[in-house]
């Protein structure tokens, strides 16, 4: 896929914790996910990645996602993930007290923020 192809993929903004590691590597570094789609993510941290490298992401409620780093800018890289994800799944929060799971409604075209709904 070009990368002017990629670009057209519907991305979410969010702001979560993920963890990093690089192929075959123990150890794990805490990263930031800013947008999220299913086929790749945008991360932030201090983790030093190159353009290339094979990495594992474990994202909030979805587990370790394979993927290669698509592209690097300063602190911020891309992963394109090998198989896709769901990132509502990202969005979802388990309430630890009830185990209810909380979805978030869908976004409404021209709305921002909005509550939260129990299911």
């Amino acid at each position: 896929m070009e990368g002017s192809e990629s670009r057209q993929i519907a991305r979410d903004s969010l702001f979560v914790m993920a963890d990093l590691r690089a192929d075959g590597a123990d150890q794990h570094y805490r990263i930031k996910v800013r947008n999220l789609s299913p086929a790749g993510m945008m991360g932030e941290g201090t983790v030093r990645v190159s353009r290339g490298d094979r990495v594992q992401v474990n994202i909030r409620n979805s587990g370790w996602a394979e993927g290669t780093i698509a592209w690097v800018q300063e602190n911020r890289f891309g992963v394109a993930f090998h198989d896709e994800i769901d990132p509502r799944v990202a969005r979802t929060t388990i309430r630890e007290d009830t185990g209810a799971t909380l979805i978030p409604p869908p976004r409404m075209p021209g709305r921002s923020g909005g509550a939260v709904r129990k299911v």
